[in-house]
């Protein structure tokens, strides 16, 4: 009969897996991997979520990474933006587009695409093999209409313009690039092509790579969970899952639901180390990891509407105390001045408020390193 695990015990392993017990001692592409795709909707969060997982990283790192290539950003599962290194990044894209999330069509999308309309997104890509800003590639699409007439038809032809071609730059073939210069702070506003696909590389190996990535980053975890992160239905995940079982370690949460993981991963005592307090960026992937209603090892069911806001879509940043959100907190920066806001969704002891305004006061700083005068501000 396979173990049971309790939520303490779930909670312990995505912590020890995540950096969130003690920081990652590894080159950043490793950690990026480890972490399974940062989420980058907000571009500061990439940043923040490596800061509060990798031991002495620089923002620095990060751009030269993404220069060279060996880090991607790029929209991916559930058709949202992350990063993710070159090299995972074709079993990703393979994945997210079978899930139908990056459809770049806004017309009678239930019909299989014409010929025409894959001709398109690849020759806007073999155009992007230099990265292109967002202009040069809607004037590409263009003249590419315009040289291949009746291609497109009217009304999707009158949706792309209406988006200015968003739909078509919004998809795996591409991944964003500097419109001029190398990346830094500033939103990269150009595009280009995404890594080469492997030969070879059919959708069952790529659902199978992506599935352990999961189980990597985020597991013990159950169908319903991977199934969430990559936005499939449950049924072809478990699947997966049963075809790879003879490779992976099989649980029971406390609910008797069927968990896998990866043989020798870290599964911590819940009794070791108590977790230090840590600071979660936008759209942090622990809090999207695991289907609705599974999310107690790390969010706590009473928090959960103070950290989603269904009005946006929005995930807030928060703050984790005894490795659960305790928090949110959010930054406002003007001119020379940043200032970030703890507000705690519970009442917290003297000691670790002190400990938690110290870890926002090095965060504020490491955001915004030009501030004369960081703050942090403790809520009501």
């Amino acid at each position: 009969m396979p173990a049971r695990l309790e939520d303490a015990q779930l909670n312990r392993a995505l912590l020890a897996r995540q950096g969130l017990l003690e920081r990652m001692q590894l080159p950043l592409v490793e950690a990026v991997e480890a972490i399974g795709a940062v989420q980058a909707q907000h571009w500061p969060a990439p940043r923040a979520a490596l800061w509060t997982r990798v031991a002495e990283f620089a923002a620095e790192a990060l751009w030269d990474a993404l220069d060279r290539g060996e880090l991607v950003s790029g929209t991916l599962l559930r058709g949202t933006i992350h990063v993710v290194s070159a090299r995972e990044h074709p079993a990703y894209a393979a994945v997210a587009e079978a899930s139908g999330a990056l459809d770049w069509r806004r017309v009678d999308t239930a019909d299989p695409p014409s010929a025409a309309q894959l001709e398109l997104p690849a020759a806007v890509a073999a155009h992007c093999s230099q990265p292109r800003s967002a202009d040069d590639v809607v004037a590409f699409a263009e003249a590419w209409v315009e040289a291949h007439p009746g291609a497109i038809g009217d009304d999707e032809l009158a949706r792309q313009r209406q988006y200015a071609w968003r739909p078509l730059r919004s998809t795996a073939a591409f991944v964003r690039a500097p419109a001029g210069g190398g990346f830094g702070p500033r939103t990269p506003g150009g595009l280009a092509a995404a890594p080469a696909r492997p030969d070879g590389l059919d959708l069952d190996a790529a659902l199978d790579a992506v599935v352990k990535r999961h189980l990597r980053a985020f597991g013990p975890a159950g169908a319903d969970d991977v199934a969430q992160w990559i936005g499939w239905k449950v049924p072809p995940v478990r699947a997966a899952l049963e075809r790879l079982e003879s490779e992976l370690e099989r649980f029971e949460d406390s609910g008797g639901r069927a968990l896998y993981d990866l043989p020798g991963a870290p599964r911590p005592e819940t009794d070791e180390t108590a977790p230090p307090v840590r600071l979660l960026p936008w759209f942090d992937s622990v809090l999207l990891a695991y289907a609705p209603g599974r999310r107690a090892r790390i969010l706590p069911d009473e928090h959960r509407d103070a950290v989603y806001n269904r009005k946006n879509l929005q995930i807030r940043p928060t703050f984790l105390v005894d490795g659960l959100v305790a928090g949110i907190w959010a930054i406002e920066a003007k001119g020379r001045k940043a200032a970030l806001t703890l507000t705690p969704l519970r009442k917290l002891p003297k000691r670790t408020t002190k400990t938690l305004v110290n870890e926002a006061e090095r965060l504020v700083r490491f955001l915004h390193p030009d501030a004369s005068a960081p703050a942090v501000v403790v809520a009501e």
